[in-house]
């Protein structure tokens, strides 16, 4: 798969489950609740205990169907761990040169976490695909058209604060996408997949869709 067709299918889908959980089998669990859900682009984070092996054994059992990606990835040996595992796109907590360069190098999509317009402008003129607006908690959806001012051209992801009750003005304000961490991923399994379904029809209705 293609790096703009990686970027175009998060895109499309319009969120990212952010998965944590206390070890690999839980966090294998809340993937497949997402996808059940109708989402089908997962972040594993590396705090996850074995996060490649759940990486691998995702890509494995699904393949294309379930877009795995990595995060928390905080610098470019781990990002390189996480490729070979079959990660499809890389996300941080914030900005690292080295894992950008890595990515660019691999053509691999990188979302590093930024907050301020510098730390945007940096990360793009690296070479970032999207922005991971975090954490969004800090200033909730209005922040995005403030940012959207001056970088109109920034493809931004929040995430962090981000819930059912405002993933509409998310992306209403502009967001390609958002990752939803424990809003989404709390409850049973069965209240993962019916609170990933919402999430999915929210962001369709914003799109008026």
């Amino acid at each position: 798969m293609k790096r703009y067709e990686i970027i175009k299918r998060i895109e499309d889908i319009g969120i990212v489950a952010v998965v944590r959980a206390e070890n690999t089998e839980k966090a294998i669990k809340i993937s497949k609740a997402c996808m059940a859900g109708g989402i089908d682009a997962i972040e594993i984070t590396f705090t996850v205990p074995g996060a490649h092996k759940v990486i691998e054994d995702l890509v494995n059992e699904f393949g294309d169907k379930l877009l795995v990606g990595a995060g928390t990835v905080l610098d470019s040996e781990t990002a390189r761990i996480a490729i070979l595992a079959g990660a499809k796109y890389i996300v941080s907590a914030a900005f690292d040169l080295e894992t950008a360069k890595l990515c660019n190098r691999y053509q691999i999509p990188y979302m590093p976490g930024c907050m301020t317009i510098k730390e945007m402008i940096t990360a793009m003129e690296a070479g970032a695909d999207v922005i991971k607006v975090f954490p969004g908690s800090a200033f909730g959806p209005s922040f995005i058209k403030a940012v959207k001012g001056p970088l109109p051209q920034a493809v931004l992801m929040p995430t962090g604060g981000v819930s059912l009750d405002n993933v509409d003005e998310w992306i209403k304000n502009g967001c390609i996408a958002v990752g939803a961490g424990g809003a989404l991923t709390k409850g049973s399994m069965e209240d993962i997949t019916e609170t990933a379904k919402r999430f999915v029809e929210k962001i369709k209705k914003a799109r008026g869709l």
